[in-house]
C-alpha cells in the first residue's frame, strides 16, 4: 500500500476562536511537548504558502518540510503539506467546528503518500487504532494546556 487517508475528531470545552490559532507553527509550541520549527519562508506568521522546518520523529534524521497549503481562519481550517524526503508526504487538514459558544470539535485528517520503502512501511502500520489513539494525544495535552491557564 502506498497511500492512506485517517480521519478522527474530538470535543473540546473551548471556544473555536480559541483553538484554531493552536494549530499553526508557533501555536503548537504551547502545547506540544518538544514541539519548535524553523521559519524559512521569510516572512512572519500563518499565511497560505509558508514554509517551516521541524526536527523528524523517532527514527528520522532529516528535517520535516512543512508548506501551507490553505489557511482560512474565518473558517477555522488550515492545510499543510508535511514532506519527509526520500520518505512519504502528508497532507495534514485541521478544521475547528463550533458547536457551540464555548464547545468546539477539532477534525484531523491526515493523508499520507509513500516516496520510498520506508515509507509504505509507515503506511503499513498506521492503523485505524493507531490514528485514533495519536489523534486522542492532541486532546490530551490540549486539556493539559488549558488547565496550566488556570
Amino acid at each position: 500500500m502506498s497511500a492512506i487517508k485517517r480521519q478522527s475528531s474530538f470535543k473540546m470545552h473551548q471556544p473555536a476562536d480559541v483553538l484554531f490559532p493552536l494549530f499553526s507553527a508557533e501555536g503548537e509550541k504551547l502545547w506540544v511537548p518538544g514541539w519548535d520549527y524553523k521559519n524559512v519562508s521569510g516572512s512572519e506568521g500563518m499565511h497560505e504558502d509558508f514554509i517551516f522546518l521541524t526536527h523528524g520523529h523517532s527514527d528520522s534524521v532529516q528535517d520535516i518540510i512543512w508548506l501551507v497549503k490553505t489557511y482560512h481562519p474565518e473558517k477555522h481550517t488550515v492545510q499543510f503539506y508535511r514532506v519527509e524526503p526520500e520518505d512519504k508526504v502528508g497532507l495534514v487538514t485541521v478544521r475547528c467546528i463550533e458547536i457551540e459558544e464555548s464547545e468546539t470539535e477539532v477534525e484531523v485528517t491526515y493523508e499520507y503518500t509513500a516516496l520510498g520503502e520506508s515509507g509504505k512501511k509507515f503506511i503499513a502500520h498506521f492503523t485505524e487504532d493507531h490514528y485514533k489513539e495519536f489523534i486522542e494525544g492532541w486532546k490530551t495535552h490540549l486539556v493539559h494546556y488549558f488547565h496550566s491557564l488556570k
